[in-house]
């Protein structure tokens, strides 16, 4: 037989650049190690965000925050600033800072922290994940509990005892490796509904999860591995909207918890008060916001929680690979509400919650 090492140059590779490796999750987790204060943060999040998914608390949970983080400096800021809010709000609002840190693209742009942390296409990806796990640990040990969405199925070896909510997209919520990602994740994760709107794809996506998968993967010394799961029974569903309208509505969150019901899943609906329910426009988000917060008043209902996209400044800005020119506090990616509507959007939604109550 010919084995020619030489053949494998003529076949393989062909449209690959370069390979750099990285530092383990073991390596990473020994450098920048969970500290007991943060992990309290951790497991209490995780454990009010279950009840709360089980109908045994009745607080909302919203998860708020920037659309994607791109400046350290920033986020911690407004995480400083969610914090202030916590306590006064806690009878009635469960916050949860939305810490994204990658980015799916429609067709090309910058993919988020992690893949890109000096916004100048490089892709260090290794300092992108130091980074990442120094704002989670920093957030986590203000006492504040953080979500993102799992989109690299490599990435929550990393970070994964930081994160107390994960979310699978509206792109990815039908690949079987999210599935199957989920289905082994330490913590309650939502589906998006996909792109065209349909609820089902969601729903199918919570069945998928909450059974045992293997799947590929890696293990805490990054060495290649079969990951066999346990399955994940703390699935819900995110209405985000679709091509054809908002779908935050009534019909659509009863549409939605009957669809969980009929596949034996107790219903649990969070609803993202950006994307299409917004129709592309942050400003939207309010009236998404008082209606939701209408609906829950009403009762009662199976929504357990919002979304909305929020940073310290409104609207959004150009990427810049320049970060000087880039204008601070503002996104770089979807346009958020500024600070003073987000204070008031959680401070009204508590006094209404606060007098149904």
């Amino acid at each position: 037989m010919d084995t020619n090492p030489d053949l494998s140059k003529q076949v393989e590779n062909l449209h690959v650049r370069e390979l750099t490796p990285l530092q383990s999750p073991l390596e990473l987790k020994q450098q920048l190690p969970l500290s007991s204060t943060a992990a309290r943060t951790v497991t209490t999040a995780r454990e009010t965000i279950r009840r709360v998914l089980r109908g045994e608390d009745r607080r909302l949970l919203v998860v708020i925050g920037p659309c994607s983080i791109h400046d350290p400096e920033a986020a911690l800021e407004y995480a400083h600033r969610l914090r202030g809010l916590q306590e006064a709000l806690s009878s009635q609002l469960v916050l949860i800072m939305r810490a994204y840190l990658e980015k799916p693209r429609t067709t090309v742009g910058w993919r988020g922290l992690i893949n890109d942390p000096h916004l100048d296409g490089s892709f260090d990806m290794q300092s992108g994940l130091v980074i990442a796990r120094r704002l989670l640990m920093e957030i986590n040990e203000l006492g504040l509990p953080v979500a993102t969405e799992m989109l690299d199925p490599i990435s929550p070896q990393y970070l994964d005892d930081q994160i107390s909510m994960a979310t699978i997209g509206a792109r990815t919520s039908e690949a079987q490796t999210h599935r199957a990602l989920a289905s082994g994740i330490s913590m309650p994760v939502g589906f998006k509904n996909s792109t065209d709107g349909g609820i089902e794809a969601a729903v199918n996506a919570c069945v998928s999860a909450a059974v045992p998968h293997s799947f590929l993967g890696i293990d805490d010394r990054g060495r290649s591995a079969v990951v066999k799961t346990t399955g994940n029974p703390d699935g819900f569903v995110i209405l985000r909207g679709g091509r054809h309208g908002p779908n935050y509505y009534p019909e659509y969150v009863v549409r939605a918890a009957r669809l969980m019901r009929e596949a034996s899943l107790h219903p649990a609906v969070m609803i993202d008060c950006s994307h299409a329910n917004a129709g592309g426009d942050h400003r939207r988000q309010e009236t998404v916001w008082y209606n939701v917060i209408e609906q829950v008043v009403q009762g009662p209902t199976p929504i357990v929680g919002m979304m909305v996209e929020s940073n310290l400044e409104e609207g959004k800005q150009p990427f810049l690979a320049d970060r000087s020119k880039l204008r601070y506090g503002v996104s770089v990616t979807d346009g958020c509400v500024g600070w003073a509507t987000t204070e008031l959007l959680l401070h009204e939604a508590h006094l209404a919650l606060e007098r149904a109550r």
